[in-house]
């Protein structure tokens, strides 16, 4: 369900100069810039009576109206699952995601996803956008996902998403050796072919994915990965761009390599995994207390382990 928001106001001459997007998210601080740039993208910004471009610099004194459609809270169940809460306050919640759990509830997953775990565990999250979650994670992705738990949580998360500024590192085995560290900026869209996936295309959004070299296996390597910007199966459409996919993906794992020389034991283990082999290991960002920076860890879970230790042996 939607519902139909009227906005209006006068752009402050004092921010005469600066980018609309940025200038709305002031005037307007109860909805993210991001949110803000989808409406100016989908018409239903004015400014002084015609459409705006995102990137367009204000005058000052320009009257502003927007007329958008916003979800409503959804009405997805409740239901008790199990959570890893790796840390709880009045203000988010950080989650340590397994392997195989959805996210979001879609046409394939009406139920037993991560939305329905939170609902039954803080019940006031269904009065918030996406039940708070302000980032995702794959379904065969494991890691740290944070969640807010009030909407100036949530806007305030949504922000620094937006400014680059939340420290997301993953961990990831990808096919090959890489010699040493380096950083992918190539745009991403959906794929020409098959709009289920993701590719680098021209044309795409802005993407940039910085790695380098955790430690080296016979014919793979094991990443440090740090995520610029967060667009859709970033890091696994990153690493095959650089014909280094990641180890197990499905989708973009292309055909499995296996070096020579490698165990059968090892060997074994390559090609029982399948999924692919990425976690997100550290989550950075500025409380919304303002309380300061806060960082947390999540170990790499036990079928991935299994997989590096068996690599480690050769």
């Amino acid at each position: 369900m939607t519902r139909t928001i009227e906005l209006a106001g006068e752009i402050p001459p004092e921010l005469a100069g600066k980018r609309l997007d940025a200038v709305l998210a002031q005037m307007f601080p109860e909805y993210s810039r991001s949110r803000i740039q989808q409406w100016i993208e989908d018409g239903a910004v004015l400014v002084a009576g015609e459409h705006p471009r995102t990137r367009q610099k204000t005058c000052g004194g320009e009257p502003v109206r927007i007329r958008a459609a916003l979800d409503a809270p959804g009405r997805d169940e409740a239901e008790d699952l199990p959570l890893e809460l790796i840390h709880e306050d009045d203000h988010l919640l950080v989650i340590n995601k397994p392997v195989g759990l959805v996210v979001h509830p879609a046409a394939g997953h009406p139920q037993g996803t991560l939305v329905n775990a939170l609902l039954h565990h803080a019940p006031e999250l269904a009065h918030l956008p996406r039940a708070g979650i302000v980032h995702r994670l794959d379904k065969d992705t494991s890691g740290l996902l944070v969640v807010a738990r009030t909407l100036a949580s949530h806007t305030d998360l949504v922000r620094q998403l937006q400014a680059r500024t939340v420290g997301r590192e993953y961990l990831a085995l990808v096919q090959g050796a890489l010699v040493a560290g380096g950083t992918v900026d190539a745009p991403i869209g959906r794929h020409p072919v098959d709009r289920k996936r993701m590719a680098v295309v021209t044309g795409g959004r802005e993407a940039v994915t910085h790695y380098r070299v955790e430690e080296r296996f016979p014919g793979h390597t094991l990443l440090r990965v740090n995520l610029e910007t967060g667009r859709t199966h970033q890091i696994r459409v990153h690493m095959a761009h650089l014909h280094h996919p990641i180890v197990g993906d499905p989708a973009y794992g292309g055909r499995l390599r296996i070096p020579a020389g490698l165990s059968e034991t090892a060997m074994a283990a390559v090609h029982g995994f399948r999924r692919q082999a990425l976690h997100a290991a550290r989550l950075t960002l500025e409380h919304p207390d303002g309380s300061g920076t806060r960082s947390w860890e999540a170990g790499i879970p036990a079928d991935m382990q299994g997989l590096l230790e068996a690599l480690r042996v050769g």
